[in-house]
């Protein structure tokens, strides 16, 4: 398992890599749209919507959704969409505390409830990747720091959970997840705020409010990640999908970004730094 995870990571990493940097925004925006719908056909099925139709339709709607919220944040700008993804994820995480020691039960049929949930995790993210990479001139950088960030905290949370891990955190959600994990990840992820501030492209923000800015965002994304593990588990599925050899499909990969990126970018507006 490790060694196929390993070798999808070496194809799919770099091309992320090379897309940020060197692609326009627009190129980038339906490459990463893309990537979305395929994670919204997945979400369809965690909802109970594993027909063709329901599946058709859901990612019609969200398609649609995604080009009204990119013109809005066009003419408005897009804080207010990103407050909500703030305050979205504030309600997931008590959500996760009620439910983390306790029996989730079965999800019986379709759940319109959970198919709305998907338009709330899927397109702030992607509105945010696509904000945040084409802000000058450091965009792309702060956009594939983001995404190195996250990536340096679940190898981090996974090797010290190897290492150390005994205390569970969400052990009816997500039983491998432990606390020592969690240690691990805000390690690396203050290791990625320091980073940040050597680089030297906010210079704005001093090293605390950076270290905090990347410590909560890098622990929300654990809360992204443990609420598709609840969905996953009450649809009784150990992946979301088949996609990726040894990671499953791409929610697995895409899971703690969706609250990452956009509470990093309403964490960059609220400190004036965006």
């Amino acid at each position: 398992m490790l060694k196929q995870r390993i070798i999808t990571a070496l194809i799919l990493a770099p091309a992320a890599i090379w897309l940020v940097l060197f692609a326009s925004t627009q190129v980038l925006g339906v490459a990463l749209g893309l990537v979305v719908l395929l994670g919204a056909l997945e979400w369809a099925r965690l909802a109970g919507y594993s027909e063709p139709l329901g599946r058709a339709l859901f990612l019609i709607a969200l398609t649609l959704l995604m080009v009204a919220a990119e013109a809005w944040r066009r003419d408005q700008g897009g804080q207010w969409i990103y407050l909500a993804a703030s305050l979205w994820w504030l309600g997931v995480l008590g959500l996760l505390l009620r439910r983390r020691q306790g029996n989730l039960g079965e999800a019986q049929g379709k759940s319109p409830l959970a198919l709305l949930a998907g338009v709330l995790v899927l397109l702030p993210a992607w509105l945010a990747m696509v904000e945040l990479h084409q802000r000058q001139p450091a965009g792309p950088g702060l956009l594939l720091f983001v995404l190195l960030m996250i990536w340096l905290a679940d190898i981090g949370a996974y090797f010290a959970g190897r290492r150390f891990g005994k205390t569970k955190l969400a052990p009816a959600i997500s039983p491998g997840k432990t606390l020592e994990g969690v240690y691990g990840a805000m390690f690396s992820l203050l290791l990625s705020g320091l980073a940040l501030y050597l680089w030297g492209v906010l210079p704005q923000l001093g090293l605390l409010p950076l270290l905090l800015l990347c410590l909560l965002v890098g622990l929300f994304s654990i809360v992204g990640d443990l609420f598709e593990s609840l969905l996953k588990r009450r649809r009784g599925v150990k992946d979301s999908g088949k996609l990726l050899p040894g990671h499953g499909g791409v929610l697995d990969r895409i899971d703690s970004l969706t609250a990452a990126l956009p509470l990093f970018l309403f964490g960059l507006n609220l400190l004036g730094a965006a």
